[in-house]
């Protein structure tokens, strides 16, 4: 098989591109090279932000008669960490007993890898696919996430683009190949509160206010009681403390403010709207009865920008068309889950139904990521075996 149909090769030239976020490192180069030969045009729009580094993407499309196809993903990696730690150097895709080694070989150069490869293998069984497809990658789903799909839809939308579905190639299976496709999301909402207090002596604590059990207590009610029980289709909202720092290295004297920041992964029971609210509310209640016989406690409460909204695909068509293209493959029949953090489904959903189905994620952002040469190839039958079910 040539460079196209052999999602080995797709992946090892990919990996073999350096995209830490934001650099692109040649990686759209390397996937441009691989879509025009099989006849997609080619864009690769930049966007710009101040205060955010400048953005390159891609956006590719085969034009057919019928419907239209997205596959969406990601070309940025995180960083590798300690090199030294590698079994293999994290971008010399090496393979060794039966796997490609890499940054990105999961999350997510893998998944583009088999797609492309089921595309050519479609085009070099079938010829041209009736309906359209479209790839849609951006540079910078591992960074702040401003400058690339969310900016790039819109883009490809105001010339006039349209989808009837959208694939999403992250690593959607958590133990084996084809055990799960996602089929929505849960929302995020970020959050910092401070508490200010007055600095002093720990020896003349009357002449100090300490900040720390007042950060202490509002952190306690963020977690407790329980958000909710969970629904039909989501697990249970859940908050997580993710920092507590009050700046201090000495240990004889107590902070002048405390600060703890949060992130609340939501079900479909809420929206960033009123868990705001709730969230105000549990801090007041805290504070008030932490300082009910002093003076009041002073906090305040920052928000993140651009929560993430909750959402879940109901387009049956689709998420049954791909299923049964898993079953076909692996024998198996996927679990239909909202599970695990945000991807940018969340900007997709917007425009058209999306599911998520990729490798299994198990070494992700991990020293000597790596996917099995076996799931590649499994991978690339599952998108093929849909491409040719849905685009028929």
């Amino acid at each position: 098989m040539n460079g196209h149909t052999d999602p080995a090769k797709n992946l090892a030239a990919l990996i073999r591109c350096p995209s830490v976020t934001p650099a692109d490192a040649g990686a759209l180069t390397a996937l441009s090279g691989m879509l025009e030969p099989l006849g997609f045009s080619v864009e690769r729009p930049a966007f710009s932000e101040d205060g955010t580094p400048d953005i390159e993407n891609l956006y590719a499309r085969l034009s057919g008669n019928g419907k239209h196809l997205m596959f969406a993903g990601h070309t940025d990696v995180v960083p590798p960490g300690d090199e030294s730690a590698w079994t293999h150097p994290p971008f010399a895709a090496v393979t060794e007993n039966g796997y490609l080694y890499g940054r990105g070989a999961v999350d997510m150069k893998g998944g583009i890898a088999c797609f492309v490869a089921a595309v050519a293998r479609h085009i070099t069984e079938h010829g041209r696919p009736k309906g359209s497809i479209s790839l849609l990658v951006t540079g910078d789903e591992e960074g702040p996430a401003i400058n690339g799909s969310v900016k790039l839809l819109d883009w490809a939308a105001a010339k006039g683009e349209k989808w009837d579905a959208a694939i999403v190639g992250e690593p959607t299976s958590p133990n084996a190949l084809g055990d799960m496709i996602k089929i929505g999301r849960r929302g995020s909402l970020s959050g910092t509160i401070t508490v200010h207090g007055r600095q002093g002596h720990v020896a003349y604590p009357h002449l100090a206010d300490n900040p720390v059990p007042g950060i202490v207590a509002l952190a306690e009610a963020l977690m407790h009681p329980a958000f909710d029980e969970g629904t039909k289709d989501f697990q249970p909202s859940n908050l997580e403390v993710t920092s507590i720092d009050v700046g201090n290295k000495a240990t004889n004297v107590i902070p002048a403010s405390a600060a703890a920041s949060f992130n609340i992964r939501f079900n479909d029971l809420w929206d960033a709207e009123r868990l705001r609210a709730e969230i105000h509310n549990r801090l007041d209640r805290a504070a008030a009865k932490l300082r009910a016989d002093k003076a009041p406690l002073d906090f305040g409460l920052q928000w993140r920008d651009r929560p993430s909204p909750v959402f879940l695909t109901r387009d049956q068509d689709l998420i049954d068309a791909f299923a049964d293209a898993v079953s076909a493959v692996t024998g198996r029949q996927p679990e239909l889950s909202t599970s695990g953090g945000t991807s940018d489904a969340r900007f997709i959903k917007d425009y058209c139904p999306v599911i998520e189905f990729g490798l299994v994620g198990r070494t992700m952002h991990m020293i000597d990521e790596r996917a099995a040469l076996s799931d590649l190839e499994t991978l690339t039958r599952i998108y093929q075996r849909f491409l040719s079910d849905w685009l028929r």
